[in-house]
């Protein structure tokens, strides 16, 4: 007698098995672990959400003393407040998803071991619940955007790039879909070898000296660490966006193509290595 089930779970048999359907099917559950995400970072904190936007400020203020007024690193004619937000709230939003998204299976160890629901549920909700305090940050930054453009001087050295305006949910992308590749890859890594985890948050922070986050990219171009940071796909992202919303920064073709070829590259590489992991990680973890 052959019996109808409402759902058949089945394992996967290659690591190309990715079942975008069911991802989907699961959408009711990502966004109640995006709503886990958001809830109870905050849940018995005083200021709550409030953090979201106290944290890039204070982080902010602390590059204009070191990095600004002690370390005198020119940032050419774009207001310092300006310049280092528009670096703090992209770069953030990347170290969330890389670093949330590096530690899904030993976090999510039990939960993994009791019920079954498809594994990148947990990383694709990590970068969505960052993509929620990202836009509150570029709130944030749009405030002292228009505060400089329509209330001081400065206005004469900042302009908008509308041509390019089309560009900016792109670059969201980019940095999503690099942020959890990189997770992805480096949470498989955690299962066997936990060391990885804290060298891992060393790294993050070595990686934004990498970045033009604190400095234009065009005043470090033609040396050799110029052509490290033209080979870091988050620089060209960054850049992209300082040209949009402060009409400075190296917007190239060739930058924004290896970009995005180095993000597709990394977020397949990331599935697959997640994928075949799945399959064994409970035996490691």
């Amino acid at each position: 007698m052959n019996e109808k089930w409402d759902l058949i779970i089945k394992p996967h048999k290659s690591l190309f098995d990715v079942d975008l359907k069911e991802l989907w099917d699961y959408r009711d559950l990502t966004l109640m672990f995006v709503k886990r995400d958001i809830v109870t970072v905050y849940k018995q904190t005083i200021l709550g959400p409030l953090w979201f936007v106290i944290q890039p400020l204070m982080t902010m203020l602390m590059f204009i003393v070191v990095f600004g007024n002690i370390a005198k690193i020119e940032v050419g004619t774009i207001p310092p407040s300006l310049f280092y937000l528009s670096g703090i709230i992209i770069w953030t939003y990347f170290a969330d998803c890389f670093s949330q998204t590096s530690d899904t299976f030993t976090q999510n160890a039990d939960i993994f071991g009791k019920v079954y629901f498809p594994r990148l549920i947990i990383p694709i909700s990590k970068v969505v619940s960052g993509l929620i305090k990202f836009f509150i940050q570029l709130c944030l930054f749009l405030i002292v955007y228009f505060y400089f453009f329509f209330g001081t001087p400065a206005k004469e050295v900042i302009f908008f790039e509308w041509t390019f305006a089309w560009l900016i949910p792109f670059l969201i992308f980019l940095m999503a879909g690099l942020g959890l590749g990189l997770g992805l890859v480096f949470s498989a890594l955690t299962t066997k070898y936990r060391d990885l985890k804290f060298l891992l948050q060393f790294g993050i922070q070595l990686l934004m000296y990498a970045t033009p986050v604190i400095y234009p990219f065009e005043s470090v171009q033609g040396g050799t660490l110029g052509k490290i940071l033209f080979y870091n796909p988050l620089s060209h992202i960054l850049e992209a966006f300082k040209r949009i919303f402060l009409g400075e920064g190296a917007l190239t073709l060739d930058g924004l193509l290896y970009s995005t070829v180095f993000t597709i590259i990394v977020l397949i590489g990331g599935i697959l290595i997640f994928n075949k992991t799945e399959r064994s990680f409970v035996d490691t973890v």
